[in-house]
Parts: structure tokens; sequence; C-alpha cells
């Protein structure tokens, strides 16, 4: 079982947000289990389950993990292909986030689209790495730091802007034969308490506390720029 999987195609993203399936999903995420186990858990018949078990096997987010005999009948043990999905822009093609339409540091919401990018881009990439039996090279930074005041803030996100597009000038070589690109982004963003997360049921605190999160990300993607975003190359390179 995978740690995590994008979801790409939007049939499969459809599939997996039924509300019954998704509970079948985090039951089976749980460990192998089979229809008559699963319709004691989730309060439908046997049949019913069965039925969106095969509507989740069809689109690769459950499988079979093996067989068991209970008197004159087989069960099958099915299972999660993953422990957590993500859905991709992808599965909404024609309206999915263009971080390049517009480039707004300050703005939430390109902050988002460009987040949303991410997981596309990385997803597509874990797709064609997968594929073609390759490791994809990639590195993350997650931590937080509090400031003392928004000139603080400010001043940290210049030392930031300043530090990261130096590294990038000093690095970056746009003719070197068979050289990799890859995507460089920094996000700056106010930290969620652990009670404003999305609950199961779908409830939002909306509090935020006033520690920023700082994440620098970095992938197998395109061309650096002097801004910290760079573009993306094809999947299944390592």
């Amino acid at each position: 079982m995978l740690d995590v999987t994008v979801i790409e195609d939007a049939e499969a993203a459809a599939v997996s947000l039924d509300p019954i399936r998704a509970r079948l999903l985090a039951e089976l995420a749980a460990g192998p289990a089979s229809a008559a186990m699963l319709a004691t858990k989730v309060g439908l018949p046997r049949q019913k389950v069965n039925y969106h078990l095969k509507a989740l096997e069809r689109h690769g987010l459950v499988e079979l993990a093996g067989e068991r005999r209970k008197g004159n009948v087989t069960e099958r043990l099915m299972r999660a292909t993953a422990a957590s999905y993500v859905i991709s822009p992808l599965a909404l093609a024609a309206v999915q986030p263009d971080p390049d339409r517009f480039r707004d540091q300050l703005s939430a919401r390109w902050l988002l689209a460009v987040g949303a990018r991410l997981v596309r881009d990385v997803g597509a990439l874990i797709t064609g790495a997968t594929k073609a039996r390759k490791r994809l090279a990639t590195y993350a930074l997650d931590g937080e730091v509090t400031f003392a005041s928004a000139a603080d803030r400010a001043a940290f996100i210049e030392e930031l802007t300043q530090g990261v597009g130096a590294l990038i000038r000093k690095y970056h070589d746009g003719n070197a034969e068979g050289g990799r690109d890859h995507r460089i982004v920094v996000a700056v963003h106010p930290t969620l308490k652990p009670e404003a997360i999305a609950k199961p049921e779908g409830t939002v605190t909306p509090e935020v506390t006033v520690t920023p999160e700082v994440t620098v990300e970095a992938g197998a993607a395109a061309t650096p720029e002097a801004a910290l975003a760079v573009d993306s190359t094809p999947p299944g390179q390592d």
C-alpha cells in the first residue's frame, strides 16, 4: 500500500468522493476486509457493498489482497491501494488553476493556484516515474516561525526572496548539456490550529493562529526564474 496517491482521472475522482465509497476506502486503508465484513461496519447489505467495491476496484482505488473460504463461499479480501488520496487538478482539467495567468506573490489565491500546480505536477511525475520504474528526485523543507511583528515578517520575506533568488542565479545553468530542470516553490502562510483542520464530517473551524508556516519545496520541474517558482519537466525522468 502506498502512503499517498494522486487521483488524476475525473471518473475516479467522482467515485472516491461518493460518501459511501469514501467510507469504504477509509475502512480498507486500515486493513483488508471482505464485503461481508464491511457491510457490518457501514450498515449496508453485502450486495450493495460489493457494488461499491467493484466501482472502486475499476478505478484502481482498491485491489484484491487475498481470498478466504467461509463455509461454501469464497470471500474476496480487498484493501485500499493507498493510505490516503489527493485529487489532482487534472481531474478538472478544463478549469484547473493556472498560476501563470497572474502573479501576485502576496495573493493567497495565487498561492493556492501554485499549490494546486504542485499537486498536479508531482502527481504526474510520480505516475511517470512509477511506469518507468525510476526513482523521482524531490525534496521538501517544512517548518514554522513566529514573528514578533508585521515588520519582522516583511523583513523575513525580503531576506528569503533575496536569498533564494541568489541561489537560483548561482546554480541555474540554462546551457548545461543534459541538465535537469527543477521547480522551486517557497510559501509563507498562517498556521492553522489543529481544531481548524477539516474533521471527517467536513466541518471546519475558521480560526487561524498568527504563527506563519514557511514551506520550501523543490521538485523535478522546469526552468528556474529569479522569482521563487520555476517550470515543469515531463514525467518519468529521474
